[in-house]
């Protein structure tokens, strides 16, 4: 008796993966109304579910230029190198602080050492994992396998040498000990104060001008740090992204969040340290 030919296989979880990409590539042909109907339906209704969405409809080859990526790497790299050697050097203060311009310049430095070191070691440590990624996305053998192949093995020959300690004051400045004894000192000085009106005027006026100092080195550290990083690699890295494709957008730096606690510092000199102390004093 002649056996039935089996019947076809059902397509494998892969060939609907495969299937489903390729509809979703399909959205970046359609016009904006078809490309936001069809997103509402797959539930990708919040900015990140949109981005998932948005890069799995692209091309599923690891670089989007190839042939622009070595040179892209290159400037990228260079402009690593150029950070890490001028990013954390002092500062240039032109204003006349007297006897006080050794004290801000260092306190300048520290905040701008902080925020340089912070975005070196983000930025190596995403694009090396964006490497990573990559390569193991890449057909093996392939030009682009090899590219980003060279190219991690750079990103990981230079990881240990530029990432650092953001911090660079002596250990016993960030103590546990020495914050205390500090706190201890102002809650003393405040009890002090509060019995004799000249005091707490003095106590006002020194704690105002330690805030108001504070905030303007903060501030002035956040630009410096922001000029710095943006002369040396905002383009080349936006550049890089640009030439891998569906990356996301590059790591950006803390210079915003400082400026903003530099305005908090400012407010707190304007106007909680006065009313806070005239307040106790009133109630004493």
């Amino acid at each position: 008796m002649r056996e039935e030919p089996d019947s076809a296989p059902e397509g494998t979880l892969l060939d609907r993966l495969d299937d489903q990409f390729e509809t979703l590539r399909l959205l970046r042909a359609d016009d904006d109304e078809t490309r936001g109907r069809l997103l509402e339906q797959m539930g990708a209704r919040g900015r990140a579910e949109q981005d998932i969405v948005r890069q799995l409809s692209t091309h599923p080859r690891p670089l989007a230029q190839p042939d622009r990526f070595p040179a892209a790497h290159r400037v990228f790299v260079r402009g690593l190198e150029v950070l890490y050697r001028n990013g954390t050097r002092a500062p240039t203060i032109r204003k006349r602080l007297g006897p006080l311009k050794p004290a801000v310049t260092w306190l300048v430095q520290i905040v701008t050492r902080w925020i340089v070191k912070s975005q070196l070691n983000t930025v190596v440590d995403r694009v090396r994992r964006l490497y990573e990624l990559r390569e193991a996305n890449a057909v093996w053998g392939s030009d682009e396998h090899h590219q980003l192949r060279r190219a991690r093995l750079h990103m990981q020959t230079i990881s240990g040498e530029i990432k650092g300690k953001p911090l660079g004051v002596p250990a016993f400045l960030v103590g546990g000990a020495f914050i205390s004894g500090v706190f201890s000192a102002l809650q003393g000085a405040i009890e002090s104060a509060l019995g004799h009106p000249v005091l707490v005027v003095i106590l006002v006026l020194i704690l105002v001008a330690l805030l108001v100092g504070a905030a303007w080195s903060v501030l002035s550290a956040a630009a410096i740090s922001r000029r710095r990083i943006r002369l040396s690699i905002d383009e080349p890295l936006q550049a890089l992204y640009e030439t891998i494709g569906s990356a996301g957008d590059p790591p950006e730096d803390q210079s915003y969040q400082f400026a903003i606690f530099a305005i908090v510092f400012f407010a707190l000199a304007a106007i909680v340290v006065p009313a806070g102390i005239v307040f106790l004093a009133n109630a004493l």
